[in-house]
């Protein structure tokens, strides 16, 4: 018996090694379906992540990956695209790793307009290093850190995404699976920085230190709590305990970086050619 995504999972790395009740596997699921039902050739995507429970994906996927260090993901996909711009380069990764150590790359990636699409698996905590508070925890969430309640304000990933100019921005949670592989696939094919953050339980960290129960009942909690909003500004796309606005917040054309820079690359090299310019090597 096979299973119809099969031919894009790496033999032998299956089953994975996340926690019951994780909503990393859906995250996975909603991806590979999308990268079917577009009919992409998986030799032309690239799958970059960092270190973290999502950095497994890289290692998960049968496509070109890299697992890289911690933060590096967005700096490693630049040079890929940078370098083969045919290429599809996604990078899919844990919010400590994206928006903590890598939140610098994450500012200038989505600024130059870089055509990667991010996704990112926002559980609210450092799930595989212990439970530590992250730049999303929420407001009086319990984690090993803060033991007493987090006192800081949290990111608003979709809408620090917007002001650094993402030229497509969704969130959804992972009890939204379907609208969340339809937003895969957008991401995929649009031109540009292409931003998607998913929420998805911490069972074992975060959900057993804030009471959330079994994972059945955390991810009954977090579809009710799921509310979907089309054309929300994203400075209003919260997340709070009672409330996580979902859906797809912008959706953008702008000149892209890496095809600016062949553009500039092979007007110099004609202008070089001619002998208008020379080119210091």
């Amino acid at each position: 018996m096979t299973h119809p995504l099969d031919r894009y999972l790496r033999p032998g790395m299956i089953p994975h090694i996340w926690c019951p009740g994780c909503g990393n596997g859906i995250i996975l699921n909603a991806f590979l379906r999308a990268v079917d039902e577009l009919g992409l050739d998986q030799d032309k995507i690239v799958v970059v992540s960092g270190i973290g429970c999502m950095g497994r994906v890289s290692g998960y996927v049968n496509m070109d990956g890299l697992h890289t260090t911690h933060g590096r993901a967005i700096p490693v996909a630049i040079g890929i695209k940078t370098a083969r711009p045919e290429l599809k380069v996604v990078v899919i990764s844990g919010d400590g790793d994206l928006f903590a150590i890598g939140g610098n790359h994450f500012l200038h990636a989505a600024r130059r307009n870089i055509d990667l699409l991010v996704i990112c698996a926002n559980n609210f905590n450092y799930g595989m290093t212990g439970g530590q508070m992250g730049p999303t925890t929420p407001s009086k969430a319990y984690t090993t850190t803060t033991p007493y309640g987090n006192i800081e304000h949290p990111l608003n990933l979709v809408y620090l995404a917007a002001s650094l100019g993402a030229v497509y921005i969704a969130r959804w949670c992972v009890t939204h699976p379907l609208q969340l592989k339809e937003s895969i696939k957008r991401g995929l094919t649009k031109r540009g920085f292409s931003f998607i953050e998913v929420v998805t339980p911490c069972v074992t960290e975060y959900g057993r230190r804030n009471r959330m129960g079994e994972p059945r009942e955390f991810m009954r909690r977090l579809r009710e709590i799921c509310v979907i909003r089309r054309g929300v500004d994203p400075s209003e796309a919260v997340i709070e305990a009672d409330r996580i606005i979902c859906g797809e917040f912008r959706d953008v054309e702008k000149p892209e970086f890496t095809q600016l820079l062949w553009d500039m690359i092979r007007e110099i090299s004609e202008k070089a050619s001619r002998g208008e310019i020379e080119v210091a090597l």
